[in-house]
């Protein structure tokens, strides 16, 4: 593979995910980017982007896919293993810092593992 340019949309993203505490599903960043780039860039950038282990992907209660920032990942693996909560009353989705020991299975091998919670979050709560 040849060189991989950093662009200014992927800055721009990259950028936004560096702000961003929460998570953010992708008809959501389509909307905030809709100026900059169109929407077949920002699937392209947010494929780049986890495939570095830059962000993770995860479904949200309505099945669409949100994004958020990883910590310790790299483009060799993702070792962010831990729930998402998602709030049903404003639709905030953040991870939740709790890590998930996956038990091994005989005989198989794990490659993805996924844990939304659903509640009311504190800002809903008040």
């Amino acid at each position: 593979m040849g060189v991989v340019r950093t662009t200014k949309t992927v800055r721009l993203v990259t950028q936004f995910f560096d702000t961003y505490e929460h998570a953010i599903g992708v008809l959501d960043l389509v909307e905030k980017f809709k100026e900059e780039m169109n929407r077949s860039t920002i699937y392209r950038i947010l494929d780049r982007l986890e495939d570095e282990g830059k962000v993770h992907s995860f479904l949200g209660a309505n099945g669409l896919k949100h994004y958020a920032k990883c910590k310790d990942c790299n483009h060799k693996e993702h070792v962010d293993v831990h729930p998402h909560f998602q709030c049903t009353n404003c639709g905030m989705v953040e991870c939740v810092a709790y890590e998930i020991k996956i038990p091994a299975l005989p005989d198989k091998s794990v490659e993805q593992a996924q844990l939304l919670l659903t509640g009311i979050c504190a800002n809903c709560k008040d």
